[in-house]
């Protein structure tokens, strides 16, 4: 009897470790079954618009209805606490993986809590100026600023969003002191840059080029390590004045930690399938935003780098965020 349950026994412990090794496979084949679900901000917002682009691309190959659920900034609470099964996304931006570096406690840790699917696409910060400061490049910005220290001041919005921390890089690198002025809204930053009370932005590019192009406002540079297509003629902050110096808007997809792979790996393949037709692109470009589309460990690394050069930045500067 003994001899014979041996064999047996041998042959459950195979087969359970079998059914181990092909249940993420076969779960990833069947995938998805149902709509699937992308938490992000306000309706309306850059990730929004972002969200909802990748959303009609996809839902055709996937088989599948994509629902955009509008959290704004509790987006990555939802996210982190759904089940980790491929029908919760996250698309957002750096606050996502920085509010952590920003806050006292949090509830998650973006490495740990989120997976990472895609970069989708980056946007650069302008540095404009009220059209009476006497400068006209970055060299000359600097210049002015390390000449009166204090006098000059900056607008931003929320605490830790990206032309605050584009200010926030810039005073650090340049060695400057300029004041932050902080507002409710951008809306208002402009109108006070507008009517000459503001000195100087770092507002995303998207936002700041209608009040460019009219000559309302002047443009010095743009915060992209690299000269970009949409903004020609536009020199970087680099190239006029302040080498290595390189800031922007980095939004991304992200599934709750732990989702298979290969179903990470399926929407990934899908989104970037979807973010390079020409079509698609058009519409991002039109709205200030080039496509990157890389995979999940490109985003991973990128993430991290951010994180490590980022969290500097916000402990240097003492950047808090509710």
């Amino acid at each position: 009897m003994k001899a014979t349950l041996k064999p047996m026994r041998l042959l459950a412990a195979g087969m359970a470790i079998l059914t181990q090794i092909v249940v993420h496979p076969v779960h990833a084949q069947d995938y998805p079954t149902k709509p699937i679900r992308i938490l992000t901000t306000e309706a309306g917002g850059q990730s929004d618009v972002v969200a909802r682009l990748i959303a009609q691309g996809i839902t055709g190959p996937l088989g599948q209805q994509i629902l955009i659920d509008n959290r704004g900034v509790l987006a990555a609470e939802v996210a982190v606490k759904s089940p980790n099964d491929g029908y919760t996304l996250l698309l957002n931006g750096p606050f996502i993986w920085l509010a952590p570096l920003m806050r006292k406690t949090t509830t998650y840790e973006p490495l740990r809590d989120l997976s990472p699917i895609m970069l989708a696409v980056t946007a650069a910060n302008y540095v404009v100026v009220r059209n009476t400061l006497p400068v006209k490049n970055i060299r000359e910005l600097i210049a002015l600023a390390k000449s009166e220290p204090g006098k000059l001041n900056y607008a931003t919005a929320a605490s830790g969003g990206s032309p605050h921390l584009a200010g926030e890089l810039f005073k650090i690198m340049a060695g400057v002191d300029i004041t932050r002025v902080p507002y409710k809204g951008i809306p208002q930053g402009y109108n006070d840059l507008l009517a000459g009370r503001i000195d100087v932005m770092f507002p995303t590019a998207g936002s700041a080029t209608p009040h460019v192009k009219s000559g309302k406002i002047k443009a010095l540079a743009i915060t992209s390590a690299h000269p970009s297509p949409l903004f020609p003629g536009v020199p970087t902050v680099t190239e006029t004045g302040l080498p290595g110096y390189e800031s922007g808007t980095m939004t991304g997809v992200f599934a709750p930690g732990g989702t298979p792979t290969a179903i990470i790996r399926r929407l990934n393949q899908e989104m970037v399938n979807v973010m390079k037709q020409p079509q698609v692109k058009d519409k991002f470009n039109a709205s200030g935003l080039e496509v990157v589309a890389n995979s999940p460990e490109e985003f991973t690394a990128l993430l991290k780098s951010d994180m490590a050069r980022m969290g500097k930045v916000i402990k240097e500067a003492g950047i808090e965020s509710d």
